[in-house]
Parts: C-alpha cells; sequence; structure tokens
C-alpha cells in the first residue's frame, strides 16, 4: 500500500509527529508514505493564509528517513491548496524545495472559503459546483504546480444541501478536466476521507471515476487525508478493489515528481 496524503503537526489542522505516523504505517503494511502538509496562500481573499516551515519540515523529513530507512520509504510532499490568482506563490515554493509530490487542492473558490456559509450563501447548489470546478479548470490550464488534483469533488461536503448535485449537471466541465490532466499527464488521488465524512463513497465518487477513465485518465494515486492516527490507509483494501472494478490497472506514487506504476493486481 501507498499513502500519499498524510498530514503531521506541520500542518495547522493535525498534531501528530512523523515518526508516530511512521510506526503506524510499517505496522499496516503500508511501503511508502508520503507526508503532505497544507499551505494555502490568500485562503479567505482577505490575505489570510495557512503554511508551515518547509526548513523544519525537510529537517524532520532527513531524521525520518534514516531512522526508518530499512522498514518503509518516507517521502516529502505538500497539499497547496491552489487558486488562480496566487499560482505564484506555489511557483516559486515548488521551485525552490525539492518535493517529492505535490497534491494540487482546492480549499477555495471565487477567493472564497468552501467551508464556510457564505460561498454557499451566494450561490445555488449547481453554481457553487460550477464556480469550483471552474477554478479547477483555470488552475490546470495556467500550468500551476502540482501532479494530481486532490479531493475531486470534495465540493460535495458541503452547503448543507440534501443529497450531492448529479453528475449530468455538471459532467461537461468535469470531462474537460480530465482531458486535460491526461493530456498533460498529471492525475487525481483517490481520497478515502469521503467516508469518514459519511458520504458513502471516496472521493471522487464511482461515476467521476469512471469518467476520468473515459477521458483517459491513468494517473491515480491513493490518499486517505491522514490526520490522525487511525486514519492511515483507512478504507484502502476497498479502493483498491474498486479501481480494479473500474478496470484501472494501476496506482502512481511520486518520487522527485516523477512517477512509477503499480500493478492493482500485485497488490490486491
Amino acid at each position: 500500500m501507498f499513502d500519499f496524503h498524510v498530514h503531521t503537526h506541520h500542518s495547522f489542522d493535525a498534531s501528530h509527529p512523523m515518526d508516530l505516523l511512521v510506526e503506524r504505517a510499517i505496522q499496516l503494511g503500508i511501503q511508502q508514505l508520503c507526508f503532505t502538509d497544507h499551505t494555502d496562500y490568500d485562503y479567505d481573499g482577505a490575505g489570510s493564509h495557512f503554511s508551515f516551515s518547509y526548513q523544519a519540515f525537510f529537517d524532520e523529513i532527513t531524521r525520518t528517513k534514516q531512522q526508518y530507512s530499512q522498514q518503509i520509504e518516507v517521502l516529502a510532499g505538500v497539499e497547496f491548496g491552489l487558486q488562480p490568482h496566487v499560482l505564484q506563490n506555489y511557483a516559486a515554493d515548488a521551485e525552490k524545495w525539492p518535493f517529492d509530490y505535490i497534491i494540487g487542492s482546492l480549499h477555495s473558490a471565487k477567493k472564497t472559503d468552501i467551508y464556510t456559509g457564505p460561498y454557499f450563501q451566494e450561490r445555488d447548489q449547481r453554481h457553487a459546483y460550477l464556480d469550483y470546478y471552474d477554478d479547477m479548470l483555470q488552475i490546470i490550464g495556467q500550468g500551476a504546480p502540482f501532479d494530481a488534483i486532490g479531493h475531486f469533488d470534495m465540493i460535495k461536503r458541503y452547503g448543507s444541501f440534501e443529497s450531492p448535485l448529479p453528475l449530468t449537471d455538471f459532467s461537461d466541465i468535469a470531462a474537460t478536466i480530465f482531458r486535460q490532466l491526461a493530456a498533460q499527464g498529471k492525475g487525481i488521488e483517490v481520497n478515502t476521507s469521503g467516508f469518514r465524512y459519511g458520504l458513502n463513497d471516496a472521493h471522487p465518487s464511482r461515476d467521476l471515476l469512471a469518467l476520468y477513465k473515459e477521458c483517459g485518465g491513468e494517473v491515480i494515486v491513493t490518499g486517505s487525508d491522514t490526520h490522525q492516527l487511525d486514519e492511515l490507509a483507512y478504507k484502502f483494501p476497498t479502493i483498491l478493489h474498486y479501481l480494479d472494478d473500474l478496470g484501472f490497472k494501476y496506482v502512481t506514487t511520486f518520487k522527485q515528481r516523477k512517477p512509477t506504476f503499480h500493478s492493482i493486481h500485485k497488490l490486491l
């Protein structure tokens, strides 16, 4: 197994040191563990940002790699909270620091935090989704620095709607995004946090994964979005079977921003 979405005490919303997470990963039989702490510039459109000391992060990565080198491969990643108007900040970080893997996530859309009420107060459900995916499309089109899109349909968690918007209402823009990702050799993660949020599905949902494959998507990265120890590799056996059922042949890992493909059948 490979868990490529794990938060440590370097993130504002997590508290565990790397060694504790690595020891748990070894117990679970995880072969590669990639730490991906948060950086979000102008998170709320008012200049707020979340970040961490990259130097302290890489210092701890170096120590942890050395300590556990015979038991597990530890990798250095980051989760960028991308927005079209601040891509230059992320490009500078990606250029300066030797990340193995970069998640491109959207935690805000149209310069507004999607976790809280104002974003949805100004939009009905369909327009809330379409604005979110429009920002995603802009980010990809502008060559943002990332390897895979994080929790692709995270927008469905929020807004207090009775149910997620049907794919038929946004399939055109989703397909355009998927085709652009495939053309650029980039991918998406299958993020199992959706199960923890009571959605009974991963991010993205099964129908979106089927559309991704139909649009030529091949790069799939597995990530738990861990913030607590018991979330590591959450429901990974389930999603490996899930991907196999949909006809995907490989999951992807990254080192020095370069992909390696691993047979799903060999992981089952």
